[in-house]
């Protein structure tokens, strides 16, 4: 257990504050509030997560906030509701997170559990919600921003216990943690002692945040004997006016405060995954739950778990003997059916068509696909990934929504900004194609062989894509799965880029380093080329690299202005299209061009290094 002392140094040493005033009935900013209890667990269920929760929604309620109250989330519903939770956020406000249950914290990454999570220890770590995806969803500029965070959780690591850190929270955002980084949390006989805490002291008239946290900590340090210590952390530019749950004038809610005060503890370490015998045999137990395993994303949890493990080696060796398992190279006749079939190469774009000249400004890759025979049934795997055969890319389900398409810009393709109504909900690709992906279509004798970079990385976007190529995968993947593929329209992929967002990037109106892959937008940028897909920050959709790596074709004909574009992000064509849409900018290309407004054109059958594609598919 971390020193008591980090504790009061840390809340001595933190401002905190809404931007906004609220005194003696003052109007406060918006309040928005996320409130999730899961306790049905299959292996581990736990008895007071989802009353933490009802209690909590009612006080936040009482304390002027819009509340959203879930439980026992999946990890699909969990994603959904997180998602649906930014999108309302984005209109402004304070934004507080409460989850009670399990929780791990591993390493940097603290997981929160949906209730599909227990079982393996690969489930726990592949289907557990990063806080860090979480926070970067929440940290979009709004107005009066500020977001807090409470999680009634365990911090434990299970598989390695000395492996855990606690990363600074993003600018505007705090987050208060039931228990100190490492430990556990505790159960009292209705409520988790820190949600007994929190509701005892959150409604009292006119305590600013730290106040109120601090008389928190106090209460559990005190009602447990000091074996769970609570934690705070806070990121930069949280203003120092004083957040208050409740103003001066307002009365406390005595019925709440009662059952918190009578709290006693009934179980400690009950809110995390615990060890079996020893974490020796945890990592034994973790080991042979995946030995067999045919899918590196299981022994890539074993290692993040445990880097330095006693089957490292092993593991490292059964990643790469799944990615050397890929079908083999297609014999002579097959390459040269393949390379009848593809469209005439021409490397540099069409004389019509320039390289885009330079515009002003205003976390690991994914597991590589396995490579067994795809299955047509449809999977939702971790985050709500949607999997509709073992090769195919994996897809994130997005509803329907309004959002303004366009900027006001000094690009006149930019323009008008007009409002766009995407009426049915769409699937897209959580990532560009991979290399990878396209060759399981090239190994099928269905598309033209790629040529690569010796060196590429099979996570690696696959690029020298034309248009017509596109076509070409994605009617592949529509016989394969018997599901509609398609490339995206140009206003499903903006209104998806965009991820709720209005700002000039998703993240903001300023570039942020690690958040693009551009030569403008920080490690782990190269010059040579992108670098694997997922490597950068996602947007709130759960989507990365729509920002940067390679352009994007989509479905539309080119048009030098929105004039006209359809209102209802259907796809804008017409018959002998002479130019496509292309999307998102590349890795070559300056911070301008990850603007989520910026668009392009290239001939369809042009192929060109920079140019790669993402699917899309309906939800029908």
């Amino acid at each position: 257990m971390w020193p008591r002392l980090w504790l009061a140094i840390l809340l001595g040493a933190i401002a905190f504050g809404s931007g906004a005033a609220e005194n003696n009935g003052e109007a406060h900013p918006r309040r928005l509030a996320l409130v999730i209890g899961n306790a049905s667990y299959g292996g581990h269920p736990l008895a007071n997560a989802t009353r933490d929760a009802a209690a909590t929604s009612a006080m936040l309620s009482h304390l002027g906030f819009e509340v959203m109250t879930y439980s026992n989330l999946n990890s699909s519903t969990m994603n959904e509701a997180i998602h649906e939770f930014n999108r309302r956020l984005a209109e402004g406000g304070v934004g507080l997170l409460y989850f009670a249950g399990h929780g791990l914290q591993v390493g940097e990454s603290t997981l929160l559990l949906p209730v599909d999570a227990e079982g393996s220890p690969a489930a726990q770590i592949t289907k557990g919600m990063d806080l860090s995806g979480i926070l970067a969803g929440m940290s979009v500029p709004r107005r009066d921003q500020l977001n807090l965070i409470v999680l009634d959780t365990c911090l434990n690591n299970p598989y390695d216990a000395g492996n855990v850190n606690i990363a600074r929270p993003p600018d505007r955002t705090i987050v208060a943690y039931a228990t100190a980084p490492g430990t556990f949390a505790a159960d009292g006989a209705r409520h988790g002692m820190y949600t007994a805490g929190l509701l005892n002291a959150i409604d009292q008239p006119g305590r600013n945040i730290e106040d109120m946290l601090r008389d928190v900590a106090r209460s559990v340090g005190l009602a447990t004997g000091g074996r769970q210590v609570p934690w705070v952390a806070a990121g930069a530019a949280v203003a120092a006016n004083g957040f208050r749950f409740a103003p001066p004038v307002r009365q406390a809610r005595h019925g709440v405060s009662q059952v918190a005060r009578t709290e006693a503890v009934v179980a400690f370490q009950s809110r995390g995954i615990l060890p079996k015998d020893s974490s020796e045999q945890y990592e034994l137990t973790f080991w042979e739950s995946i030995k067999d395993s045919t899918y590196p994303s299981d022994y890539e949890a074993y290692l993040k778990a445990y880097p330095n493990g006693r089957f490292a080696t092993l593991a490292h060796a059964r990643i790469d003997r799944l990615r050397a398992a890929a079908p083999k190279v297609p014999s002579q006749a097959q390459a040269d059916h393949a390379r009848a079939a593809a469209p005439a190469v021409s490397t540099p774009p069409a004389p019509s068509a320039p390289p885009p000249a330079e515009k002003s400004v205003a976390a690991s890759a994914p597991p590589p696909t396995p490579a067994p025979k795809p299955a047509v049934k449809t999977t939702a795997s971790s985050a709500g990934e949607i999997k509709d055969c073992a090769a195919c890319p994996a897809l994130i389900a997005l509803p329907g929504g309004t959002f303004p398409m366009g900027s006001n810009s000094d690009d006149p393709a930019e323009r008008p900004v007009h409002r766009v109504t995407i009426g049915q909900p769409f699937a897209i690709g959580k990532y560009e194609v991979t290399v990878e992906q396209w060759n399981a279509c090239a190994d099928a004798s269905a598309c033209p062989r790629i040529d690569t970079e010796a060196n590429a990385s099979k996570s690696e976007p696959v690029r020298n894509v034309s248009w017509d190529d596109a076509q070409v995968y994605v009617k592949w993947l529509t016989k394969t799965t018997g599901k509609g593929y398609r490339l995206p329209t140009e206003a499903e992929w903006e209104y998806a880029a965009r991820g709720g967002t209005t700002t000039t990037y998703w993240w903001g109106n300023e570039m942020r380093k690690g958040y693009a892959d551009c030569k403008d937008c920080g490690e782990p940028w190269r010059k040579d080329g992108p670098v694997n897909v997922g490597s950068f920050m996602p947007n709130p959709f759960g989507l990365f690299d729509m920002n940067g790596s390679v352009w994007e074709w989509v479905g539309d004909c080119w048009h030098s202005s929105y004039k006209g574009a359809p209102p209802d992000g259907r796809v804008w064509d017409e018959a002998g299209c002479p130019m496509r849409v292309i999307r998102g900018g590349s890795w070559p290309d300056g911070a301008g061009y990850m603007q989520s407004s910026t668009r392009f054109k290239y001939s369809p059958s042009v192929r060109q290094s920079q140019n790669g594609m993402r699917v899309a598919r309906d939800m029908k």
